[in-house]
């Protein structure tokens, strides 16, 4: 029935995007200059990015093509805002920053309004690649252009930016901020603004614990809500509540509130981050209250959600590769006609019988050269898919081993403190020694080292991996080695903390430790694609 639905919601979207497009389209074959070109093509790729994201890519180089023609380079500028902006909310940051970078080249000695507008840009996607340093100095740049402009709006949506940005780093800075914004929010009594500082203070205040003023805020937040509100908004606000009850020990509460965030995200978008934050909630809760077959059934869920959304991350980087591909393909077919071409003019003055031989040998010789170049590419991407989908299970397989092992582990301890409680309350020695039995027989079948488990699966799907890189990082730690073995399974640190029972905290520490140790000094290199080097 899931699977219907997705399919009928996919259809429909196609058919907006396309009753959208067809216009634009159609005024694209009658436009006159190459500025407008650029213009409308960006517009189509912005609708069918989606949709249809081949044709998508289409456009944009139709874009880049009619952009660089018209050789100004503001519009040029331009054409690299708005194509960032399609690649970031394909979440492709990396991409996306390049362009906006670009485009920063043109506009960063130039006091237009466009160049805040970029600024802000910049500084949200450096916010998101976890960049903070980089992405202050934009936000404060923008700010002093607010100020200036005296922009109320803006300028309280900026200082919520910045106070999101500290709140990991420096709790004390972020409060402040949301504060100001608080004060221009009185000013404007704008209700979606109030949501938004109300919802953010509540999240500062409980990581700050101070758990009465934050349960005020979160209050203050739902107080706000009414039929304008985004339903995404509203669940990331139950979420954040949830967590907050979570926090006190309140698991009834902390259910309630997660079940009316499962229920919006999941009719909304069912496998998204929100849904997953929900889930995962819901299974602590129901842990915390000891009812562990609900407990189960959301962690099962949880890993179902996981797995799909690390899918639907890959997929923009799975579909660049295949129209690189895809490109290159045509480039040599392309080149082939071309020479087709000059070899029918060469031989053209010879004598028709002479014409015909050579023309058929010739014909014949680029017919079967063809077909092996096509099935010499089509046994290359076949090759790549089975490798990478291979890889891929494998990888899963042992993540899901890591977390069960872990699951069971977690409930054998529960239950041999029960057993405890049990032998203590039990009168009769034959119990006594009969739980002593069961106990001794649980305690044995956690003793296994889930851990060195872990690393000789590891070992057997990745052969070289540990090899290559102590040879290169001779000084690393077990635990370093451990580390490094899940950034190289695209692992993101909540979900290494998931795994290692460590704090969120305390994996990017770790990580940062790592990173020095490995001497990574270019703050635009990852981490876990330097890693993948190592094969």
């Amino acid at each position: 029935m899931l699977f219907r639905v997705c399919v009928f919601l996919f259809v429909v979207q196609c058919t907006i995007a396309q009753e959208l497009v067809t216009p634009l389209i159609d005024s694209l074959s009658v436009v006159t200059t190459e500025s407008e070109k650029s213009r409308i093509s960006l517009k189509i790729a912005s609708q069918l990015s989606h949709s249809d994201w081949e044709r998508s890519q289409y456009y944009i180089e139709v874009a880049e093509t009619a952009a660089l023609a018209t050789e100004d380079l503001k519009t040029l500028a331009n054409y690299y805002i708005k194509t960032g902006e399609i690649y970031y909310k394909k979440d492709a940051l990396d991409v996306a920053l390049d362009y906006y970078l670009k485009a920063y080249e043109y506009y960063k000695d130039k006091d237009f309004s466009e160049r805040y507008v970029l600024e802000n840009h910049l500084a949200i996607t450096y916010a998101r690649v976890e960049n903070e340093e980089v992405a202050i100095d934009f936000f404060r740049r923008v700010y002093q252009y607010q100020i200036e402009k005296q922009d109320s709006l803006p300028l309280a949506k900026t200082l919520n930016n910045i106070g999101n940005l500290y709140m990991e780093i420096q709790i004390d800075s972020s409060i402040i901020y949301y504060q100001k914004a608080l004060k221009i929010a009185d000013v404007l009594k704008d209700n979606s603004l109030y949501f938004y500082l109300y919802t953010n203070l509540g999240r500062v205040y409980r990581i700050s614990k101070q758990y009465d003023t934050s349960k005020n805020y979160f209050n203050k937040a739902i107080l706000t809500l009414n039929e304008h509100n985004n339903l995404r908004n509203i669940a990331w606000l139950y979420n954040e509540f949830s967590e907050y009850y979570l926090n006190q020990s309140q698991p009834d509460s902390s259910i309630y509130y997660a079940e009316k965030s499962y229920k919006i995200s999941d009719s909304l978008a069912p496998y998204s981050l929100e849904c997953l934050k929900s889930v995962e909630l819901l299974y602590t809760s129901y842990k915390f209250n000891s009812e562990f077959e609900k407990a189960t059934n959301y962690f099962d869920h949880f890993n179902r959600i996981s797995d799909t959304i690390n899918i639907e991350e890959k997929k923009v980087n799975v579909e660049k590769i295949l129209i690189e591909e895809a490109h290159k393909t045509q480039d040599k077919i392309r080149s082939l006609k071309e020479g087709e071409q000059r070899l029918k003019y060469l031989i053209f003055g010879l004598s028709l019988f002479v014409l015909l031989l050579i023309v058929t040998i010739l014909l014949v010789k680029y017919r079967n050269k063809l077909k092996n170049t096509q099935l010499e590419n089509e046994l290359i991407l076949t090759k790549r898919k089975e490798l990478n989908a291979s890889l891929e299970i494998k990888n899963n397989e042992l993540i899901g081993k890591a977390m069960t092992e872990i699951h069971r582990t977690e409930i054998i301890d529960e239950i041999l403190l029960e057993l405890k409680n049990i032998k203590r309350k039990a009168v009769k020695k034959e119990t006594q020694q009969a739980i002593d039995y069961i106990v001794k027989r649980l305690e044995r079948d956690t003793n296994s080292d889930i851990w060195k488990e872990f690393e000789v699966r590891f070992e057997q799907v990745h052969e070289s991996f540990y090899k290559n890189l102590i040879l290169k990082h001779p000084d690393l730690t077990s635990k370093d080695k451990r580390l490094c073995a899940l950034l190289k399974l695209d692992l993101t640190s909540k979900e290494i903390a998931q795994i290692t029972g460590q704090s969120f905290k305390s994996v990017e520490n770790a990580r940062t430790r790592l990173r020095k140790k490995l001497e990574i000094t270019n703050l635009k290199t990852d981490l876990s694609t330097y890693l993948s080097s190592f094969n």
